[in-house]
């Protein structure tokens, strides 16, 4: 056998220049993975630091986890309850209003600005119904976002007196959010129930001219204001009002417009006040027909017995014999029966059936104040409109309480044609004329349509009445007439017209006329005031109440022929 022989390996030796051979590839290598160098290991020191460091985040996150658990785990947990279940409110819309032809006037609309978070309350940019319509002022929030007042509140107008109406019932919805506010999904509970309907009496179209026409004359000819009403003589519905200035009922709702609303108050002439059923004036010589009828009632005075006007009756003073009362007529009128009395507007007339004067007997303040009183003047009228006011007729007692002094002959010539301490509301005047036109019914003035009507007979002398309204017709037509600007061939009007006088020295004065149409058969009763404007002025209500029949003719003819209507 032959074995093999081991070959004994020879030892190399390697140079430094071979260790550095790979030297030139070094650009080759990723120095981002540590290619090329030399590892080295990591010291004890550096490990324990980074396991202190570890083990310190570690305690402290647990730490914050046990306070957020165990020591405030409650609190937190009510609160991730509360913020996953939300109860909203959902406020109700308010019911809608509308005029007598259904056309709207007050309104709801979405809220645009993202503001409010519920339905907005618009209006009509209809002009003069502010002070009828009134306006709300919207539920309210906190700081916190919780609402402290939930619903709509009514002010003022129609907004305020039929405010349980209108308002409806708020719903409620469950809203279920995230911790951090996101909503997941929404559910109504009680779903909001819509205010009612209203439908007013109003005419807001013939309403709007009589307030633009209002507007325009005050301005041109010197008034401070003015108001003016329509009524059914059969339903005591109020076909027309409206008071001169008025506001925006928007403007007041939204109250972001301060500038105007500061106007607003600020303004001399009220514009919030309801100058037909909240503002009181002197009437003068409209109040003329309740005192001829009071005279014919009483048997003071036939109605053909003859007066005689010479523009003025004197009065001895006992303690001054030289210093006589002197009571003055507007002109002279010269001889007048009742009928021309009434058609003239003669004080002379009226002094002397009120108070007396020679051989005529006069009614005395006691009577004038009774029949006043029958006619519903200085009493409140009832209707459903908040701010009404009652007028004031004067007395013996009221002038004791007032001045402090005794009642005299001169102060019943001065009630008798409606000045002194005499004070009305056009609107009570206007029920006082609808009663002279319906025969004696004194209605309760209504502003929401097809109601009841509600009036009190007052049981008046159909013949006595008869010579009144006759009178007043020839008011209108008869030459000399103190109403000839509502003379008309399309329908007969019976009318008074008044001029107050505001101060002793003939400077200011209110106009009025009053009536009522058609002169056959009676089924509107009308009043306009323009108040406070220059004594000198030719242009009074009666022309204005004029125009307002002219816009009739063209735009609201059955008015004017309501039996055509009717047929």
């Amino acid at each position: 056998m032959i074995f093999g022989r081991r070959r004994k390996q020879k030892k190399q030796e390697i140079s430094f220049d071979e260790i550095l051979l790979e030297s030139s590839n070094l650009p080759a290598f990723n120095t981002m993975r540590m290619e090329g160098r030399i590892e080295k290991p990591i010291g004890r020191r550096n490990i324990y630091a980074v396991a202190v460091v570890f083990v310190f985040i570690a305690l402290v996150f647990m730490g914050r986890i046990g306070m957020l658990q165990i020591v405030q785990g409650a609190e937190y947990r009510a609160q991730s309850e509360e913020n996953s279940l939300e109860n909203t409110l959902i406020v109700a819309e308010r019911g809608v209003i509308y005029d007598r032809n259904g056309e709207m006037l007050a309104w709801n609309e979405l809220d645009q600005s993202g503001e409010y978070g519920f339905p907005v309350r618009a209006y009509t940019d209809r002009r003069g119904l502010g002070q009828f319509l009134g306006y709300v002022s919207y539920p309210q929030k906190d700081t916190s976002g919780v609402y402290y007042r939930t619903e709509y509140l009514g002010r003022s107008g129609v907004e305020e007196s039929f405010h349980e109406r209108l308002q409806g019932q708020n719903g409620r919805q469950l809203v279920e959010v995230t911790a951090l506010g996101e909503v997941i999904s929404e559910g109504t509970v009680d779903d909001p129930v819509a205010g009612k309907e209203l439908t007013t009496t109003l005419d807001v179209g013939l309403t709007e001219f009589m307030y633009d026409i209002i507007a325009t004359t005050t301005s041109r000819l010197g008034f401070r204001s003015g108001a003016v009403a329509m009524m059914d003589v059969e339903t005591g519905e109020i076909i027309a009002m409206t008071s001169f200035p008025s506001y925006d009922p928007e403007v007041l709702a939204d109250g972001d417009d301060v500038a105007l609303i500061e106007t607003y108050n600020n303004d001399s002439r009220f514009p919030f006040l309801n100058k037909v059923s909240g503002g009181v004036y002197i009437p003068g010589s409209i109040v003329k027909p309740f005192i001829a009828y009071a005279a014919l009632a009483e048997n003071i005075i036939s109605p053909e017995k003859i007066i005689v006007s010479t523009g003025s009756i004197t009065i001895p003073n006992p303690y001054n014999p030289d210093n006589p009362s002197i009571f003055r007529d507007w002109r002279a009128h010269g001889a007048v029966t009742m009928r021309d009395a009434i058609a003239y507007s003669s004080d002379v007339y009226f002094y002397t059936i009120g108070g007396g004067f020679g051989d005529q007997k006069g009614l005395g303040i006691r009577k004038i104040d009774e029949y006043m009183q029958l006619f519903g003047v200085g009493e409140k009228t009832g209707i459903d409109l908040p701010g009404e006011v009652a007028g004031n007729v004067p007395t013996p007692e009221w002038k004791e309480e007032v001045f402090d002094d005794d009642w005299r002959l001169g102060d019943t010539y001065f009630t008798a044609i409606g000045q002194y301490g005499f004070l009305v509301t056009p609107l009570e005047m206007l029920r006082a004329y609808a009663a002279l036109a319906n025969g004696g019914k004194l209605l309760t003035p209504q502003i929401v349509l097809d109601r009841e009507p509600e009036s009190i007979d007052l049981n008046l002398n159909q013949v006595h009445l008869k010579v009144v309204q006759e009178g007043m017709r020839r008011t209108v037509i008869q030459d000399g007439g103190t109403a000839r600007a509502l003379e008309r061939r399309d329908v007969a009007i019976a009318a008074k017209s008044g001029t107050a006088e505001l101060d002793t020295s003939d400077t200011y004065l209110n106009s009025w006329i009053a009536g009522y149409f058609p002169y056959e058969k009676p089924k509107y009763a009308f009043i306009l005031l323009m108040e406070y404007g220059p004594y000198a002025n030719t242009t009074g209500a009666g022309t204005v109440m004029g125009w307002v029949f002219d816009w009739m003719a063209e735009n609201r003819p059955h008015y004017l022929n309501p039996d055509e209507v009717e047929n």
